[in-house]
């Protein structure tokens, strides 16, 4: 019996690598659940989700260039509703942009941290760093 692409078919986990999960199919065929086919999100540990002997649901993507069955089990869950992103604020208009540097201009220069009045790499008795 040939399992067609598109198929929802039941399967016991076999084995679980890095990359994946390998689910063997009741035709006695195996097929892998690459670990980005898993879940929605992100999935950085397979075993996290899936356990070897576990009886899952996959549905049959297709077949590799070697023949080699590719499984999913996220298409078979809905998506998760994604909250609204937050709209961006604004540039802020001119006028305030104005109005800061010229009270940065008016504070002393801008900087931060006071100025001081000393040139650098002067310290007490008016030796430079050597």
């Amino acid at each position: 019996m040939q399992i067609e692409a598109g198929a929802i078919v039941e399967g016991r986990v076999t084995r679980i690598m890095d990359f994946g999960a390998f689910v063997e199919l009741p035709n006695g065929e195996s097929g892998l659940v690459h670990i980005s086919q898993i879940a929605h999100e992100f999935v950085k540990n397979v075993r996290d989700h899936l356990s070897e002997g576990e009886v899952v649901q996959v549905m049959v993507l297709g077949r590799d260039e070697k023949g080699r069955l590719d499984l999913s089990i996220k298409e078979l869950t809905p998506a998760p509703v994604e909250p609204p992103r937050p709209k961006r604020l604004p540039r802020q208009a001119p006028e305030f942009e104005n109005k800061l540097k010229s009270f940065l201009r008016g504070s002393g220069g801008g900087g931060f941290g006071g100025g001081g009045g000393k040139k650098p790499g002067k310290g007490k008795g008016g030796r430079g760093r050597r």
